[in-house]
């Protein structure tokens, strides 16, 4: 069975959990940018093994499904309708065959995310289904959906009989996505990067005083942030070095580039900051035109709330299984 493309949204994609392990072949990481988001939505279809969904930016897509089907919405709050019927996020639904669901603007945040019972059947690439837009790698040779575009879902072991089912379906209950979705807006937290001695003495406070604007040039591999410019103490000539997502670089305008899930594996502008892994998907849920400011933080104290945040994660996903064992 397959999900018919009608509108591909402004930028929508298969991702899954990542194509870890090649960068020392200069291939990057790309997956979803807003990871607990992307694993949440798989959990509430009861999916367990990192099964690829669609990520969606701004608008959503369009989609016709040719045969009912269990989904679920979550990350950005987006507005969710099969025909009248207007569908919640963070639950799951089942979709009689034939529905046309379309996802249209969001009103807060930046990327939403839609999974479906088995998970999209894609050809893997380095052991991925995730899209690298900027590499041309993944599904549908790395580029972003089009119209007439056919998804193709897995075989995963239906928990309700959708042949059967013939009007819209929601579960009764559904997950509370304030502590997974960013509404505070907070400061995100960012260590001190290898080259944070060479800011000049003003471009060092201005790091954790000022506030950035998201540019509209910002994208997966990275967020390009406006503001106060941000000077070296001297011109430096540097090799290209490792990076990874969050990585805080300086190009020569003095405007910081901050690197997002299809970051590169090397860069050659200075690294004066290192952004908190538990904080990419508050970054990720940004859009063009919010503003940003960074607190200080350590490394270690960006491992905790890491190493926190993963607990929490995992406690609710068996508790998400569990409770769809009684569904």
């Amino acid at each position: 069975m397959s999900v018919f493309v009608m509108k591909p949204g402004l930028l929508s994609s298969l991702q899954d959990g990542g194509r870890l392990g090649y960068a020392a072949l200069g291939v990057g990481r790309a997956g979803a940018a807003d990871w607990p988001a992307w694993r949440l939505a798989n959990a509430l279809v009861g999916n367990a093994n990192g099964e690829a969904a669609l990520e969606f930016t701004l608008i959503g897509p369009t989609l016709r499904f040719e045969r009912a089907t269990v989904i679920a919405l979550t990350g950005a709050p987006v507005d969710a309708r099969v025909g009248n019927q207007s569908l919640p996020g963070w639950t799951r639904c089942v979709l009689p065959a034939g529905s046309a669901l379309q996802l249209g603007g969001m009103r807060h945040g930046c990327r939403g995310y839609l999974a479906v019972r088995g998970g999209f059947a894609a050809a893997t690439v380095l052991g991925s289904r995730s899209t690298d837009l900027n590499a041309r790698i993944g599904p549908f040779d790395g580029r972003a959906l089009q119209i007439g575009d056919q998804l193709e879902v897995g075989d995963g072991d239906p928990a309700l009989p959708p042949r059967s089912v013939r009007a819209l379906q929601m579960m009764r209950w559904g997950l509370d996505p304030q502590p997974w979705f960013d509404y505070g807006r907070a400061p995100l937290a960012l260590w001190r990067g290898h080259h944070f001695d060479q800011l000049d003495d003003t471009s060092q406070q201005a790091l954790f005083k000022a506030s950035f604007t998201l540019s509209k040039d910002s994208n997966r591999v990275a967020s390009r942030l406006d503001g106060q410019r941000l000077n070296l103490r001297q011109p430096m000539e540097l090799i290209s070095e490792a990076t990874v997502p969050g990585t805080l670089q300086l190009p020569p305008s003095g405007q910081p580039i901050l690197l997002q899930a299809e970051a590169p594996v090397t860069g050659g502008y200075p690294r004066i900051g290192q952004l908190a892994a538990v904080d990419l998907p508050r970054l990720a849920q940004r859009r063009p035109g919010d503003t940003l400011c960074f607190r200080e933080t350590t490394l270690s104290e960006a491992a905790q709330r890491l190493a926190a945040r993963r607990l929490r994660l995992q406690r609710l996903l068996e508790h998400i299984e569990r409770r769809l064992d009684f569904a």
